[in-house]
């Protein structure tokens, strides 16, 4: 078998992190050095909070957690509770963590392993608003020649925004950082709303994982029930779109994936537009392809590989 893949993972949680977490976790093809955690779906205090919960629901209570941004680099915050919950995980009841944070801030962990590590060994799995990412890049340029890749979530070109007409969450939280690390060089894939928008949570599937009965799974379910309810209601679909596995399901079956190496820019002047995506899929600009922006998922191979790595829990 060969080595696992070094990743860092940033995230934001809320329900859908969770379970991108929880994947991660169960899958030992990944090595996960750190958890940085930034402010975004609800803010810092609890995102930092919900991280810990999700890594002892996991039985993981060794992994790292670092605590990040308390704001985007430029704008003011702006949460999600209205998705989410006023815990960012509503759904389950989980006990009060008991695990750490590491005292390390997770812009300088992000900085100083990249620079430790071989180049080209550590892969940085975004899922929220980038600003750590971004912080970690002005503080330290030379760490974008050392990232092995970076898979994130967020944007959307075909589907628009799902927080304003043009933008989706994540990029629209910190549109500033998400320009940055877009032209940091670094080889990045996208995983916009093109693709989550076609891994729904349906009855069917989130029966799958309560039917494992194990408490991650048990809680997963609980998770995907309250969280698709928002979607469900503005969309009129049966489920919700399940938006931050799939980064971690790309790096365990990146054949679940299609997309087209293009140029993506973030809009960053324009209070209209402020944090759309910029996608170039038609190739009309003529500017320099920087990602590969997806647009495609084979959702059934999604929720079975889900499903079965988090019965490993």
């Amino acid at each position: 078998m060969p080595a696992a893949r070094k990743i860092i993972i940033d995230t934001d949680p809320g329900q859908d992190d969770a379970l991108a977490i929880l994947l991660a976790l169960a899958s030992p093809e990944l090595d996960i050095l750190g958890i940085t955690v930034v402010a975004g779906n609800v803010p810092l205090r609890l995102t930092l909070l919900n991280a810990r919960k999700i890594c002892e629901l996991a039985g993981k209570p060794k992994t790292r957690v670092f605590s990040g941004a308390v704001r985007p680099m430029v704008r003011d915050l702006v949460t999600a509770e209205e998705v989410h919950g006023q815990t960012g995980l509503n759904g389950p009841v989980l006990p009060e963590p008991t695990m750490p944070v590491e005292a390390q801030h997770a812009v300088d962990f992000i900085v100083e392993t990249l620079m430790r590590e071989p180049p080209g060994t550590v892969t940085l799995c975004t899922l929220g608003p980038l600003t750590n990412i971004g912080l970690a890049l002005v503080k330290e340029p030379r760490i974008a020649e050392r990232i092995q890749e970076i898979v994130m979530m967020g944007g959307g070109l075909f589907e628009g925004g799902n927080v304003t007409p043009a933008a989706e969450f994540n990029i629209y939280v910190d549109p500033h950082a998400a320009g940055l690390v877009l032209k940091c060089g670094a080889p990045i894939v996208v995983m916009p709303l093109d693709v989550t928008h076609r891994a729904l949570t349906t009855a069917r599937r989130i029966a799958a994982l309560r039917d494992l009965g194990t408490a991650p799974a048990i809680a997963s379910a609980e998770m995907l029930e309250f969280f698709e309810r928002f979607d469900e209601g503005k969309y009129g679909t049966d489920g919700g779109p399940l938006h931050d596995p799939c980064v971690i399901a790309y790096l365990l079956r990146p054949q679940l994936f299609q997309g087209r190496y293009i140029n993506v820019e973030i809009e960053t002047t324009s209070e209209l537009t402020m944090g759309m995506t910029v996608a170039d899929w038609w190739g009309v600009s003529k500017r320099q392809k920087n990602a590969t922006y997806m647009r495609d998922i084979d959702a059934d191979g999604f929720f079975a590989l889900l499903t079965e790595r988090i019965g490993r829990l």
